[in-house]
């Protein structure tokens, strides 16, 4: 994998090491699972350990991926930042094409959440906002047309 590094929040980050440790604590539940499908003879035709195996391959993978953004995660607090221009963990305040207000929070992709006003910083929107500045338009492409939105504010909060 690439070794650039992943953006995120303290509490991405968080969320992340206790994904982590709840993977490892189900390893050996996984492992307990196939020794006891082992016990029931022939495997060929055993779903339980077919079933075990599989979950197993997932835990694993999970786990890989998980260490790998670690390892690679910067680390962003908001709170330390300033300036005049939209970055990864600013708080935009916008005014989209019908006069409605909305708020969204640029982050990382695993914490990215629209129902609560967080945006990955890969998303569309988001990839337009970066940058930019209290005033200017961003037009972003959306499966349902083109949208229009006015930047009003940038807090780093």
């Amino acid at each position: 994998m690439a070794s650039e590094k992943v953006p995120m929040l303290a509490e991405g980050y968080r969320q992340l090491e206790d994904e982590l440790k709840r993977l490892k604590l189900e390893r050996p539940q996984i492992v307990d699972a196939i020794e006891e499908a082992r016990a029931h003879g022939d495997l060929s035709e055993n779903a339980e350990y077919h079933a075990a195996k599989e979950r197993q391959g997932q835990i694993e993978a999970q786990i890989a991926d998980i260490e790998d953004r670690l390892s690679r995660a910067m680390v962003i607090d908001p709170t330390t930042l300033s300036g005049d221009k939209v970055v990864f963990g600013a708080t935009v305040g916008l005014l989209d094409e019908d006069e409605k207000k909305v708020r969204y929070q640029l982050v990382g992709q695993q914490e990215a959440d629209a129902k609560v006003g967080r945006i990955s910083y890969n998303s569309p929107l988001g990839r337009a906002l970066i940058g930019r500045q209290v005033g200017e338009e961003v037009e972003v492409a959306t499966p349902s047309g083109d949208r229009y939105y006015e930047i009003e504010s940038i807090e780093f909060i």
